[in-house]
């Protein structure tokens, strides 16, 4: 068996091939991009290869055939032409002030003009890049690749902040514009990033660039298919099985309910996430390595400052135009939680062009849920495992009184301006509540205007739950007896408990909870 490195956090091309590193060649589908179009865009969740294919590419375009080994490139490409590469990456930059970018970009402009030159009258950002790249392809006789890397990391960082994203915007427009009125100069050019900004945004006059974000050709551009998996780590997949102690066919099933999932078209195949499916092949162990790695708060600050119901995140629906083109004014948090990874394609309406998004896979969805918990509930990051374990132990020895005081615990003290909407934020609490309990129990959760039924399983006891808001724990349980709630699990073995539960809004928390068993 094959003893391979992984490639964990390398993003260099070069690096990867000359230390011996673990590789999915993507070198076929590379050059096919290049030979049947000159400007493209990207868009691909954090962690998901993108910087190597920026790297790849500036290999390729600088001529280094010699990194191409091989690979499905060494026998596609007969010419091998050196070009003059620009590449930009966006990604080193902390975007907080007007000027933050500014120096980015007067770093990467002042390294090019070093080889290339400069002109008195070039003055502004984007003139400066213009001359750049009129006099590179003058000076080597070769046309110019332009690899911009995070090309949206500014817009992103900030969002919240209507005066910062206008100044990043005023300043991106014109400097990508260069794209286009630098045509003559230019053989190939390519903007990756999280997301897609578009109507008034910095896209707005590139009109040049083919998105392949949603186009099946290039589906698995980055990321791992199912068949590569098994091309490529056919061995390590047993080896990981039997470290698992685990049949192959079950720990497939596995690998693929925590990291495989995503889906960039409609009734397209799946694709792993590749940095944990990665880092979970290194060390032979499921876990979130995804997350570990960090997840923005403006994800979480969007939710709340659009009012946003979780529960939705279950089977939000949406259509192209939306989904695929972010507003930075926008006041629909859906596009960017899409296209940051949280959400992916689950089905697609063809008549009507509506798409239905859901969780990708468990990592994604317990990470996420997981993640939200501290924002809308009483607890830290350091508790809040804790705590759900606390909530599981107590459903699986059937102490439900323990199980909500804790919940009551969850909403004290909760600040005014994150309940104005009080029916929402007692619903969103429990939806991440339940989600979580999920992962360990059996939870099948309901919602309807102004109420929550809930019915939790585990191997020895049954809870039927009902809640009210501005009601009372009685009616709730009225309503579990009249409308025979319960009658689906009376022939059932275990202990079965009917549980009505009250939300006051004046204490903004659960006021009284009845059961009967």
């Amino acid at each position: 068996m094959s003893e391979n490195i992984y490639p964990i956090g390398i993003q260099n091309f070069e690096k990867l091939r000359k230390g011996g590193y673990f590789y999915v060649d993507k070198t076929a589908l590379a050059y096919k991009m290049v030979k049947t179009g000159s400007y493209y865009f990207l868009s691909r969740p954090r962690r998901f290869g993108k910087s190597l294919l920026i790297s790849t590419l500036e290999a390729y375009f600088l001529g280094k055939k010699e990194l191409f080994e091989g690979l499905a490139i060494e026998k596609l490409e007969k010419d091998w032409v050196k070009r003059p590469v620009l590449h930009l990456d966006l990604n080193i930059g902390k975007y907080d002030t007007p000027d933050s970018l500014d120096k980015i970009l007067n770093a990467a402009l002042s390294d090019w003009e070093q080889i290339y030159g400069s002109e008195p009258w070039e003055k502004s950002l984007s003139l400066r890049f213009a001359g750049i790249v009129k006099r590179a392809y003058e000076r080597t006789g070769q046309m110019v690749a332009i690899l911009v890397d995070e090309y949206d990391k500014p817009m992103l960082q900030a969002i919240g902040n209507e005066a910062l994203q206008k100044e990043f915007r005023e300043t991106l427009k014109p400097f990508y514009g260069v794209l286009k009125t630098m045509d003559g100069c230019i053989q190939f050019a390519i903007l990756t990033g999280v997301t897609k900004f578009g109507k008034v945004s910095v896209f707005s006059d590139l009109n040049n660039l083919n998105d392949i974000s949603m186009w099946d050709k290039y589906i698995d551009i980055c990321g791992i298919s199912n068949r590569e998996l098994h091309e490529y780590l056919e061995d390590e997949l047993h080896a990981f099985a039997e470290a698992q102690g685990m049949t192959y066919d079950k720990f497939c099933d596995k690998l693929k309910e925590y990291y495989d999932g995503y889906h960039f078209t409609p009734n397209s195949i799946g694709i792993y996430n590749p940095f944990s499916l990665l880092n979970a092949f290194d060390r032979k162990q499921f876990g979130s390595y995804w997350f570990e790695t960090g997840t923005p708060t403006y994800l979480v600050n969007l939710l709340k400052k659009h009012h946003y119901n979780l529960e939705r995140m279950a089977y939000e629906e949406t259509d192209a135009q939306v989904l695929n083109s972010i507003d930075s004014e926008s006041t629909n948090p859906i596009p960017v939680i899409y296209q940051s990874g949280y959400l992916t394609i689950k089905n697609y309406d063809e008549e009507f062009g509506i798409y239905k998004l859901g969780f990708p896979n468990r990592e994604v969805e317990e990470g996420f849920v997981r993640f939200l918990l501290p924002f809308y509930a009483k607890t830290n990051k350091v508790e809040a495992p804790f705590e759900i374990q606390n909530f599981v132990r107590e459903i699986r020895s059937g102490n439900y009184d323990a199980f909500f005081h804790r919940l009551q615990s969850f909403f004290a003290d909760t600040p005014y301006e994150l309940v104005r909407d009080q029916e929402l934020h007692y619903q969103n609490v429990l939806f991440i509540v339940f989600k979580l309990l999920g992962f360990y129990v059996n939870v099948e959760y309901h919602t309807s205007q102004g109420r929550i039924d809930l019915v939790l399983k585990t191997d020895k006891y049954i809870y039927v739950m009902e809640f009210k808001l501005e009601g009372t724990a009685e009616e709730a349980l009225r309503q579990i007896n009249e409308k025979h709630y319960a009658s689906p699990f009376e022939a059932d073995g275990r202990q079965l408990f009917k549980i009505g539960v009250n939300f006051s809004g004046q204490t903004r928390n659960i006021e009284k909870w009845i059961c009967q068993d």
